[in-house]
């Protein structure tokens, strides 16, 4: 009886794994969009701070306002990232003299001939070639664009009958309650993290960007922007993010100074803001092990690239919310989760509840 267990056990693994991979296309958008979902209700929520919409504007109005307001910085994003990249493909030939002179300073601090060597390997280098995968990723990412836009406005618009639907399916009150609890909970944690991610990732952005206009980098929006992207992206964006500059600098100015300097002062950026301000500003909203957001990061990675690296935090919190609600998978919740305490609140809102009604 346990061989069979532990036997549908990885069936069902294989089963799941192989269904993520092959239905990526179809999933990847649909996920995205239900976050875009949730970056456009808290768009909503704050229109509604200011007395005017929250008086005399109407919700589909302010919904199409904020679907508005995303696609705008998409499309200008989109624009100033695909000038800045052909740019930095056209500007190759500049580059390339360059090369040379940094293999010869390695050639002389290392007392190794890597000349000939690195030669053979750099002769057909390009610079374009290289920034072709960024820029395949990021055309990609627009190009399922519209279609998460579509699916999320739709959510949107289906969201008034949510409420009746619930009130049809759970009938009764105490499951109808746990539902919307979880729900709520959900909701809460990826927005709060989205928040904090996109807040934090916009300054160390912003603060890589006025660094790298003082050293003089080419396209330093591009830089920046690619630093604001892959800070999405846990622990492993950030290093990524800190060395890309670095080496292009390598490749710009044929020298390890300004490089030194990128990693210096841009990994001191990343290192402030993601070990210090960031922790401080999520608080408890991600409750995840760091053992286990390397672990989600390596395989979403492995299963949908750099998309599922940036989805893979978002994902493991829901599913941390979820497995806490049922005790056959509450277990997995508590290994999964930062200390072990998962959904607390919603089992003291139950028991105040019967206090209050045996009472």
């Amino acid at each position: 009886m346990k061989i069979t267990n532990v036997a549908s056990f990885f069936v069902i693994i294989i089963a799941i794994i192989a269904g993520l991979i092959y239905s990526q296309s179809l999933l990847e958008p649909l996920i995205l969009a239900i976050l875009l979902w949730f970056i456009m209700r808290k768009l909503k929520m704050l229109l509604d701070r200011i007395n005017f919409f929250k008086q005399y504007v109407p919700s589909w109005i302010k919904t199409v306002l904020s679907g508005f307001l995303i696609i705008l910085i998409v499309g200008v994003a989109a624009n100033v990232l695909s000038r800045n990249i052909n740019y930095l493909a056209q500007s190759y030939p500049k580059y390339q003299p360059n090369i040379v002179l940094i293999i010869s300073q390695l050639s002389s601090v290392f007392n190794v001939d890597l000349i000939e060597m690195i030669k053979v390997q750099s002769a057909d280098f390009n610079i374009g070639v290289l920034l072709r995968p960024i820029f395949n990723s990021l055309s990609n990412i627009m190009g399922k664009f519209f279609l998460i836009i579509v699916y999320a406005l739709f959510i949107l618009f289906e969201e008034s009958l949510f409420k009746s639907k619930l009130d049809i399916l759970f009938k009764d009150k105490n499951e109808h309650e746990k539902f919307t609890h979880i729900a709520k909970k959900i909701e809460d944690s990826i927005t709060g993290y989205l928040g904090v991610k996109t807040f934090t990732s916009l300054l160390t952005g912003s603060l890589s960007y006025i660094v790298l206009l003082l050293i003089g980098i080419d396209s330093p929006i591009f830089w920046a922007f690619l630093i604001f992207l892959l800070n999405y992206i846990p622990t492993v964006g950030s290093l990524v993010a800190t060395a890309l500059p670095a080496l292009f600098c390598l490749l710009q100015f044929g020298g390890f100074q300004e490089a030194i300097i990128v990693l210096t002062v841009v990994g001191a950026i990343q290192l402030l803001i993601g070990s210090l301000m960031e922790p401080r500003l999520l608080g408890s909203s991600m409750n995840i092990s760091p053992l286990v957001v390397i672990l989600s990061l390596s395989v979403w990675g492995l299963l949908w690239g750099p998309t599922g690296m940036i989805l893979s935090i978002p994902i493991t919190v829901i599913m941390v919310i979820v497995f806490a609600q049922f005790e056959s998978t509450r277990p997995a919740a508590i290994m999964l989760s930062e200390k072990g305490k998962v959904d607390v609140g919603f089992r003291r809102a139950r028991r105040g509840a019967k206090k209050k009604i045996k009472k």
